[in-house]
């Protein structure tokens, strides 16, 4: 064969081997060259082991799919199981107990008392004695820090802890009706401040429609303070409903309380007149044991003072010092020992 012969035919089978790279293999795995007859078996071969594979391709055979790893089954906790359950009876019992709380503020007692005053019965006091009207009471101190229920060592109680608050101590003077909720813990402040505060239980006529239009006359009509002159109805007087006594009335004013069965007016206002407002030995003021009004102040500057000689100085025209020579409060001896 002449050189030009086997050119040819060396460029006829690398053309063949190149069409051969690019064309599908058959299943039984020969190139279509090879199925054709057209190329050896090592020319199919090659076209399915190096023509067609990409650079860097793995020659492993690919897997059909990833074996996932069993994993346990994990048990939900109490909490996770119940949680909503919980949530729920935990509401409720929050919004039960908030109820109950309130429920029981409505109806506790607002106070308490340890030890119902009653002393010897009170002696009887003509127009003319000068035995003091009612019974001294312990005093109980005045806070401001009242507590729910406030424990009182008496009732009813001429001191203690009150309210110091507007609306809830000191109150308005005025008749309470026998549903009035009004405590001690409410008027005691106005005690403090030098008024009388006129006490009847359910159980007595005070709380009868004549009983309540008696208490509005003597309202009506009730005058100023005797030294002080404190306007009526600015402080006194309070009349209030009060189970917590022996008798069925009871007057009061700080430290001092008068009893009596019987509606009597005249001896209400003549405690309140001896022993709302008093006056030392030297006329200093003693009661009301708060003085809001600064009486103690005028009574002072209005007061007679000694001259150089020791001679007294008339007051200024017009002012008024109460004279233990004229019955003054001041001039009242203590009661006697059964009596206070």
């Amino acid at each position: 064969m002449s050189k030009e012969s086997r050119r040819a035919a060396r460029l006829a089978r690398e053309s063949r081997r190149a069409a051969g790279a690019g064309r599908p293999t058959t299943p039984g795995g020969a190139s279509g060259e090879g199925a054709s007859g057209g190329g050896s078996a090592g020319e199919g071969s090659s076209s399915l082991t190096g023509g067609s594979r990409r650079p860097g391709a793995s020659t492993a055979p690919a897997r059909a799919g990833r074996r996932e790893r069993v994993r346990p089954h994990r048990q939900a906790s109490f909490l996770e199981r119940y949680r909503t359950l919980i949530v729920t009876v935990v509401g409720v019992a929050v919004v039960a107990i908030a109820v109950g709380w309130v429920f029981l503020g409505a109806t506790a007692p607002a106070y308490a008392c340890t030890n119902i005053f009653d002393p010897s019965p009170t002696p009887t006091v003509s127009p003319g004695s000068s035995t003091r009207l009612g019974f001294v009471e312990e005093d109980m101190g005045r806070s401001h820090i009242v507590s729910v229920p406030q424990q009182y060592l008496y009732c009813p109680p001429a001191s203690g802890t009150h309210y110091n608050q507007t609306g809830l101590g000191p109150i308005q003077p005025r008749v309470y009706p026998p549903d009035s909720k009004m405590g001690p813990q409410n008027w005691v402040h106005n005690l403090e401040h030098g008024a009388i505060v006129v006490l009847y239980r359910h159980d007595s006529p005070g709380a009868t429609t004549a009983g309540q239009g008696a208490f509005k006359t003597f309202y009506d009509t009730f005058p100023a303070s005797p030294i002080c002159k404190v306007p009526p109805r600015t402080l006194s007087p309070v009349i209030a409903p009060f189970d917590q006594m022996p008798h069925m009335y009871a007057a009061l004013v700080w430290d001092r309380v008068l009893y009596f069965d019987t509606w009597d007016p005249d001896l209400v206002l003549r405690f309140y007149n001896t022993e709302a407002e008093r006056l030392d030995a030297n006329g200093a003021l003693v009661a009301p044991i708060e003085d809001v009004t600064g009486c103690a102040a005028r009574l002072a500057s209005s007061a007679p003072s000694a001259g150089p000689s020791g001679s007294v100085v008339p007051a200024p025209s017009g002012s008024a010092v109460p004279s233990a020579a004229a019955g003054s409060p001041a001039a009242s001896p203590e009661p006697s020992p059964a009596a206070s």
